[in-house]
C-alpha cells in the first residue's frame, strides 16, 4: 500500500523544498517562489517528509464591472516529474483553492499551458491573448511626439492613474500595495509616466536586456493610457530608443484590445504570437455575481440552467439585474439559457461580445432576444496584462 500524501501549509523546511522541486520540475529557478513568500498562501504535497508537489496560491482581487472582486490567483505550480499522471495535481488545485475561498475568494484565475487540462475543471478562456512585435523604425514613421511631458520613475499618482484605468476593463489585477515593487525587481523595469506631475495620463514600462550581437531587446510590460493623445505619445517615446533596439516587443496581453498601434501603421509589417491565455473559473457563483459591478441601465430576470461544480447535474437559477445590482438564487422554474461552468467564466468576463458568439460557443438559448437580454456583462471588455 502506498504511503499517505498529506497537503499542508509549507514551513521554512518544506518552503525549501518546494523551492528546489520547482527548479527542477521547471528546468529553471521560479524566484516569485521567494519574492512573494510573504503574501502567498503556500501549500505543497508531502510524501514520508519529502516535498512532491506545490503551488502559490494569492488572494487578491480583480475588477469585473468596475468593482474589485476577491479573486484566487494560482501560480508555480509544480508536481515531481516522478510523481506525474497519478491525480496528484487534481488534488493540490482543490486544496490550493479550498484555503483561498475560506479566505473569501469567489473566483480564481491562472495562466498555464496546460488549458486543455485545467478547462476539464472548471476553468475557461475569455479571450485569446497575443503577444506584438514591431520594427522600430516602423514605429517611429508611425508616431510622433506632441510634446506631452515624460519623467523617469513611478509616482503614487502614476499608480492612482493605473487603478483607475484598470476599473475600466473585465480582469485586471487590483493591484496591492506590494505589487509595483515586486514586478519592477522581478522583471528589472524601466518606468516611465506621461502628463502633468500631479495629474499624469500615462504609464509606460519595459525592460531592456543586451541582444546576443548588437543593441537591446525592449519588451514592453505595462501600458496604460487614458486617451488617444497619450497612447501615439508613449508609442512615440518607445520609437526614439530604435538606435538600440531595431524591434519593439509587447509582452502578451501587454497592449489593451483597442487597435490604436495597427490604425497608425503607414506599413504593416507588425507580427502577432499567440500565446497561452488567462483562464478563469467562478468558484462561488452567487457572491460572484452579487459582488460584481452592473450597468446602471439593465433591467432583467433570466431564468438559467446552470451545470452543477461536479458537472453531473443542472441546478436551475433565477439571474436578476438592476439598478446596477444582481443576485442569482436557485429556483425551480426552467431556465432559457442553459450554462455550462467553462461558458459561466465567458459570460462572467464579458467574453461573449455579442449574442452570436455565444451562440457559436455553443451556449444554448431558446430565443435569440432572450441571448441578447443576457450580454450584459460586456459593458467592459476583458483583458487582463497583469502575470503572477
Amino acid at each position: 500500500m502506498p504511503d499517505a500524501i498529506g497537503i499542508v501549509q509549507a514551513d521554512d523546511e518544506l518552503w525549501q523544498q518546494y523551492d528546489a522541486l520547482a527548479t527542477r520540475s521547471y528546468g529553471h529557478p521560479v524566484g516569485d517562489i521567494s519574492r512573494l513568500r510573504p503574501h502567498a498562501d503556500i501549500r505543497v504535497a508531502v510524501r514520508n517528509g519529502r516535498v512532491i508537489a506545490g503551488g502559490l496560491g494569492l488572494l487578491v482581487p480583480q475588477f469585473f464591472g468596475g468593482v474589485p472582486v476577491p479573486s484566487a490567483l494560482l501560480s508555480a505550480g509544480c508536481v515531481a516529474p516522478e510523481e506525474r499522471g497519478a491525480r496528484l495535481s487534481v488534488d493540490m488545485l482543490a486544496a490550493r483553492l479550498r484555503h483561498l475561498r475560506e479566505q473569501g475568494a469567489v473566483i480564481s484565475t491562472l495562466w498555464t499551458t496546460s488549458g486543455g487540462y485545467v478547462r476539464r475543471l472548471g476553468w475557461e478562456a475569455p479571450v485569446p491573448v497575443f503577444a506584438w512585435s514591431i520594427a522600430t523604425d516602423d514605429l517611429k514613421r508611425a508616431f510622433t511626439r506632441s510634446g506631452l511631458p515624460v519623467e523617469h520613475g513611478r509616482t503614487t499618482e502614476a499608480d492612482k492613474l493605473q487603478r483607475r484605468l484598470a476599473q475600466q476593463w473585465n480582469g485586471p489585477v487590483k493591484r496591492p500595495a506590494w505589487w509595483p515593487a515586486w514586478i519592477d525587481d522581478k522583471q528589472q523595469l524601466i518606468t516611465y509616466r506621461f502628463g502633468p506631475g500631479q495629474a499624469p495620463t500615462g504609464l509606460l514600462s519595459f525592460a531592456m536586456k543586451r541582444s546576443e550581437r548588437h543593441g537591446m531587446q525592449l519588451t514592453v510590460h505595462d501600458f496604460w493610457a487614458a486617451d488617444a493623445n497619450t497612447v501615439g505619445e508613449m508609442m512615440a517615446f518607445l520609437a526614439i530608443h530604435h538606435t538600440r533596439a531595431a524591434v519593439i516587443h509587447f509582452r502578451r496581453s501587454a497592449l489593451p484590445p483597442y487597435p490604436a498601434l495597427l490604425h497608425n501603421l503607414h506599413r504593416y509589417r507588425l507580427t502577432a504570437e499567440a500565446w497561452h491565455p488567462w483562464m478563469l473559473r467562478i468558484l462561488d457563483l452567487q457572491e460572484a455575481v452579487r459582488l460584481r459591478g452592473w450597468p446602471d441601465h439593465v433591467d432583467i430576470a433570466i431564468p438559467l440552467d446552470i451545470e452543477s461544480e461536479n458537472g453531473e447535474t443542472w441546478d436551475q437559477y433565477l439571474l436578476e439585474v438592476k439598478g446596477g445590482a444582481a443576485q442569482i438564487t436557485k429556483t425551480h422554474t426552467a431556465g432559457e439559457v442553459r450554462l455550462a461552468r467553462r461558458q459561466l467564466a465567458v459570460w462572467y468576463a464579458g467574453g461573449y461580445r455579442t449574442a452570436t458568439a455565444a451562440r457559436l460557443a455553443g451556449v444554448d438559448a431558446r430565443s435569440e432576444e432572450v441571448l441578447n437580454r443576457l450580454m450584459c456583462t460586456t459593458a467592459h471588455e476583458p483583458w487582463l496584462p497583469d502575470h503572477f
